[in-house]
């Protein structure tokens, strides 16, 4: 009598999964999902930028390279993968990196917020994998795919991270609200206020430090491409 009770929740379950699948719109390519807004692109890396409100989900939309997620806000997501269940909610915060390395030629997935606020979120996407990854290392690198690596810079008021040089592109992200300065070796230095979820896209070799002068705690993400 159990393995017959336990043999109808199965198929009850799959087919619960299967009408789930055949109501939702077909895949599309991550660029494509009407709530990934494509904020910046490139010949070497897209940035996209994704605000799903409370109780939404986004379409079933295919990853074909691998990314970096940076969190910006506090709530709470469910993720599913296409023809399969729906994943156990788990908690975000402003700072949570993600690093998805693709294991296939592809990724389809789509993403509920079961919390009672946005889910706000960048997603930087490199446009291949290199041949011979750049074995030089900026800093200690918090999260990394075949494609890049992750700085996180968490700085208190008055502090400053050690001078770090960029050998390769990068995408500097602030992940608060922040009074940043940065200063080179030769003494230059600029300040710049900044807002939660400000990027900028740097090309040529870089050596310099981060400063936090202002009065509160801040955070900056930069996301080296190998």
């Amino acid at each position: 009598m159990k393995s017959k009770l336990l043999f109808i929740v199965v198929l009850g379950g799959a087919g619960i999964l299967a009408a789930q699948q055949a109501s939702a719109p077909a895949p599309v390519p991550v660029e494509s999902e009407p709530l990934h807004k494509v904020v910046f692109k490139n010949d070497v890396v897209t940035v996209m930028h994704l605000i799903l409100p409370p109780g939404e989900r986004t379409q079933y939309h295919t990853h074909t390279h691998d990314r970096i997620a940076v969190t910006l806000s506090a709530t709470s997501t469910t993720n599913q993968k296409w023809n399969e269940a729906e994943g156990s909610a788990a908690p975000t915060k402003p700072g949570d990196i993600g690093a998805l390395t693709l294991a296939d030629a592809s990724y389809t997935h789509r993403v509920h917020n079961v919390g009672s606020t946005a889910f706000d979120v960048l997603d930087i996407e490199p446009a291949q994998r290199p041949a011979t990854p750049s074995p030089d290392v900026a800093g200690p690198v918090a999260a990394e795919t075949p494609s890049a690596r992750v700085y996180n810079w968490v700085l208190a008021p008055g502090a400053t991270s050690p001078m770090h040089t960029h050998v390769r592109p990068y995408i500097i992200i602030s992940v608060t609200e922040l009074n940043l300065k940065m200063s080179s070796p030769d003494g230059q230095s600029g300040s710049h206020q900044v807002k939660a979820g400000d990027f900028h896209f740097v090309e040529g070799k870089v050596t310099h430090n981060l400063s936090n002068v202002g009065a509160t705690p801040g955070q900056i993400v930069e996301v080296e491409l190998k």
